[in-house]
């Protein structure tokens, strides 16, 4: 018989903050996120759509899921996942990418849902990126 697999390491308890007196979130995010004392931190850098060979995918949503899986490997690096984020601060170029980021996002990201902010920029390094994302991510 197998050894049993190692179990997942203990994930925070994070409590989202929802003020009542302030209007819901526009989206799935949350407006605040409590990390409880004693967690590790990992702020990642922003991650562009750009796979290992360089290659740059042309549709903002193929370019927002490998900014989600290139940053999944840097916190993999630190023994977290994407469940572990807490905070997002993504940038698209244009309206029109919003709701790809915002579908990878929320098929990314864990529960509750990270606080977020986003923002329309006017470019990045190269003319090709329509997505960048920075994450700040916590764990025990």
């Amino acid at each position: 018989m197998p050894p049993a697999p190692n179990p997942a390491p203990p994930r925070p308890t994070l409590t989202a903050l929802a003020p009542a007196s302030i209007a819901k979130p526009f989206a799935r995010y949350s407006h605040g996120v409590e990390v409880p004392a004693g967690h590790r931190l990992v702020a990642c850098s922003g991650q562009l759509g750009i796979a290992a060979d360089g290659a740059i995918p042309e549709d903002a949503r193929a370019q927002a899921d490998l900014c989600f899986a290139n940053i999944a490997a840097i916190l993999a690096e630190a023994g977290m996942t994407l469940a572990d984020i807490v905070r997002i601060n993504a940038y698209v170029t244009d309206r029109a990418y919003m709701k790809g980021y915002m579908e990878s996002r929320d098929a990314h990201v864990g529960t509750p849902p990270p606080a977020s902010t986003l923002m329309i920029v006017s470019g990045f390094t190269l003319p090709a990126f329509k997505v960048e994302i920075e994450i700040l991510a916590a764990a025990v």
